[in-house]
């Protein structure tokens, strides 16, 4: 054999191996408050895209605020998806929301659910810290990816977890062990509309959970937030919802955008980045601060200090990378569901 045949092997070999590394993909659990907002809905459907697509796969969503349809409603998006299987956890401890999109899980159309799922109530699911630990301990080490788009409830309630059936490990040892990254959309890094001293609603609304967070969250552990002024510079165009989900005559994700905030609306996309960020690291939507410490104050006020080697790091974003930003969220959100349970 030549040098040049086996020159050619060994690169096709090297593409393919380098293929088989570029298609690995991201194992991620989302955390959500799915409740209030729709823009956590428009960030499910998201993950479900991307794991169509063989970008992700999603593990587990845990729920980080209160309503008795959460659980019910997440499952039905979960189904709607093809992936009725994936576990659910709520909290029992945090912040109540009402909504005005959740109560679509109780829409029947002749009888039958128009969006199907088994998940009745959420008192039928466990807890949100069972459902993180059982998720962590079955994945390899280093290789999860934690998306937190809401309270920090969840998060905080595992990282001070201790040694149980689940695992020998503490929580803050777990989290060391198998978690890779943290994509957090929460506060403001920015001044929003001139205000310095802006207090975020992830926060505000749950100001010690995020406290213990910050405090006590692995500094092994890297965390990348996507502050508000992130969410409101690109927002989900309101002609997509109108023109880009005609493929089924019920959508749950376009009557869920529709109740929220009706037809004449671009919604910021808040949690969208901080998915988009998740998964695709390494795609130039957007520009890593450098690093730093970042800590909340009693009134819910989050403040980032430059740190050599700080844990904390944050998105930034120019002109061009909002347009891509937008054209990303707006393809990965409307994309029809690869299997559909009709």
């Amino acid at each position: 054999m030549s040098f040049k045949q086996i020159y050619g092997i060994v690169l096709a070999l090297l593409l393919i191996s380098g293929s088989a590394v570029a298609r690995e993909p991201v194992r991620v659990i989302f955390d959500t408050d799915i409740s209030g907002d729709v823009d956590d809905v428009l960030a499910l459907a998201m993950l479900h895209t991307l794991s169509d697509r063989g970008e992700c796969d999603l593990l587990a969503v845990t729920i980080s605020k209160i309503n008795p349809l959460t659980g019910p409603f997440t499952d039905a998006v979960n189904t709607f998806y093809g992936r009725g299987e994936i576990p659910i956890g709520v909290t029992r401890d945090a912040q109540r929301r009402e909504s005005r999109y959740l109560k679509l899980v109780n829409e029947k159309e002749e009888a039958k659910w128009r969006y199907p799922h088994d998940v009745l109530s959420n008192e039928d699911l466990p807890d949100a810290v069972t459902v993180l630990r059982k998720t962590l301990m079955s994945q390899p080490d280093h290789s999860v990816v934690l998306i937190q788009v809401g309270l920090a409830a969840n998060l905080a309630d595992l990282v001070e977890s201790g040694a149980d059936e689940i695992s020998p490990l503490s929580g803050a040892e777990l989290v060391r062990q198998k978690v890779r990254l943290v994509s957090v959309m929460a506060g403001a890094f920015e001044p929003i509309d001139g205000n310095r001293h802006f207090l975020e609603a992830n926060i505000r609304n749950g100001i010690k959970s995020m406290q213990r967070f910050v405090r006590q969250w692995p500094r092994e552990v890297p965390v990348i937030w996507s502050g508000f002024e992130i969410g409101i510079a690109v927002r989900y165009p309101r002609e997509s919802i109108a023109r880009d989900f005609g493929y089924r005559k019920h959508h749950i994700v376009r009557e869920a955008y529709l109740l929220h905030s009706g037809p004449e609306h671009d919604r910021p996309s808040w949690d969208l980045t901080s998915v988009l960020y998740a998964v695709r690291p390494e795609d130039g939507y957007f520009t890593l601060s450098e690093p730093g410490r970042v800590t909340v104050e009693d009134d819910g006020f989050l403040k980032f200090q430059p740190v050599e080697l700080g844990r904390d790091r944050y998105l930034k974003m120019n002109q061009e990378q909002m347009i891509r930003v937008r054209e990303a969220l707006r393809d990965l959100v409307s994309q029809p569901p690869a299997q559909c349970r009709q």
